[in-house]
């Protein structure tokens, strides 16, 4: 497995991972992902080869993404590694490609003295996703609810 740098033509394979993850991935189009790699100031694949395993987005603070989540963070933190989402196909879920992702992001965190900023569904619950984010370090600092969704802020520091 190799970790390698994502660009735009990523993009189908990005948005059919993060299809299969929903409804804890979020939904989005590929016009959006594009978008999204637009944003990001990390955006990495874990790669068999050609073929993409799992990816990670990560958004600085003050970008013109829309996301309310991402919103509440900009309005706390001055400074912060926002992941947007992290997603693994499920063909190779649990065989260490989001936490190899994960140790990038921290990585990169760690070295620009930065926290690391995600939110988890807790309604509708991502159970798996919770234990993933605790298992990493990740803290709940605090909830937030926008229609009929509530997640859990993490944050690590």
């Amino acid at each position: 497995m190799e970790i390698r740098q994502l660009d735009d033509e990523h993009c189908d394979k990005i948005w059919q991972i993060n299809e299969e993850g929903l409804p804890g991935t979020g939904k989005v189009s590929k016009n959006e992902i594009l978008a999204l790699l637009d944003y990001s100031s990390f955006s990495v694949g874990a790669f068999n080869g050609d073929e993409l395993l799992g990816f990670v987005i990560c958004l600085p603070p003050g970008t013109e993404y829309t996301s309310l989540n991402y919103a509440w963070f900009n309005q706390r933190y001055e400074k912060f590694l926002y992941v947007d989402r992290i997603a693994v196909a499920s063909e190779s879920q649990n065989k260490g490609v989001g936490s190899s992702l994960y140790q990038r992001v921290k990585s990169l965190a760690g070295e620009s003295k930065i926290p690391v900023a995600a939110e988890v569904n807790l309604s509708p619950p991502n159970h798996g996703s919770i234990r993933f984010h605790k298992r990493h370090g990740f803290i709940k600092i605090d909830e937030f609810t926008s229609g009929d969704k509530t997640v859990a802020m993490m944050i690590l520091d």
